[in-house]
């Protein structure tokens, strides 16, 4: 899952903007995208248009909108005592007093509630997943192993990887697809790297937050070799696509394989910044091209 930076000062805030920080629609944007990847694989993978599903697919778009507007909303008002002493969150509404804890709480609720709600429109499964990743992101990472642990990265990635699995069960019930499998793994092994290159650019404001992410605890050079062990697995998952479609494996097999030649070769003529900044661009523009390669793989073979 990517975090959003406040760009904004608190003088330039309205109320829309102070809504959107605290729901944190950044990370809305970039989960839905996973979201729909598995609602059209399903889709084409049943043989099944749009139209055939239009209710549950508008469920499901407002069921997770909701569901991830929640689980922002009530991360932003746990983690407010160490977003106040980290730079890149110290102007987050919940921190600046902008809004009311009791208001995010209710806020967070509702959400919850309502997107639960829709998702069960679309099917029970979808709000099934769509509590489970909720349940995740807040319990066992915001609320425990974030502050813990130096595997809050993978704990809080099984909450990641939901949005893909809510998208196919808004449509099938059989989670037990190979494609969906395949889909759900490589968005959960796609969040270590990434979630490490922020780690490391965001260093000094998690060691002074005492927040144990891998490169405060053990340092750069172990994140370094950790990053790589994950892209090496990222890469073998391409081969997940294979009895779905060997233009989606060659996609994800270029795009694995260009993160890794990044990674080795770029630690070699950058500093640690430089290349964790690299690195973490280059996160963003493999989920969003995988991830569209499928949704479009999948309209295709809607009419195909």
């Amino acid at each position: 899952m990517a975090r959003e930076e406040n760009l904004v000062t608190t003088e330039q805030r309205t109320s829309w903007t102070i809504l959107k920080q605290t729901v944190k629609t950044g990370i809305i944007k970039s989960n839905l995208i996973t979201m729909l990847a598995g609602l059209t694989l399903a889709l084409s993978t049943y043989n099944l248009t749009l139209i055939d599903k239009l209710p549950e697919l508008l469920f499901a778009l407002i069921g997770s909108i909701f569901v991830m507007g929640a689980a922002g909303a009530l991360n932003n008002l746990y983690d407010r005592d160490i977003d106040s002493l980290m730079k890149r969150t110290q102007d987050r509404p919940t921190v600046t007093g902008e809004i009311k804890t009791s208001t995010v709480l209710w806020l967070g609720i509702s959400l919850a509630v309502l997107g639960l709600i829709a998702l069960a429109l679309a099917t029970p499964m979808a709000a099934l997943f769509g509590f489970l990743g909720l349940f995740f992101y807040l319990v066992p990472y915001t609320m425990w192993s974030k502050r813990r642990t130096i595997y809050n990265t993978e704990i809080g990635s099984i909450s990641g990887a939901t949005p893909p699995l809510i998208g196919w069960a808004a449509i099938s019930q059989d989670v037990t697809n190979p494609a969906i499998i395949g889909l759900f793994v490589i968005t959960l092994i796609w969040q270590m790297p990434h979630f490490y290159a922020i780690a490391i650019r965001k260093h000094d404001d998690y060691k002074a937050a005492n927040v144990p992410m891998l490169p405060v605890v053990k340092g750069f050079k172990r994140t370094y070799v950790q990053t790589n062990v994950y892209l090496i697995v990222l890469i073998a998952t391409s081969f997940l696509f294979l009895p779905l479609s060997l233009g989606l494996t060659i996609v994800s097999l270029i795009l694995g394989l260009l993160w890794l030649g990044l990674s080795l070769f770029g630690y070699k003529k950058m500093n640690g910044e430089k290349w964790a900044t690299s690195m973490f661009i280059f996160s963003l523009v493999h989920m969003t091209l995988l991830f569209s390669t499928v949704i479009v793989y999948s309209l295709i073979g809607m009419f195909v």
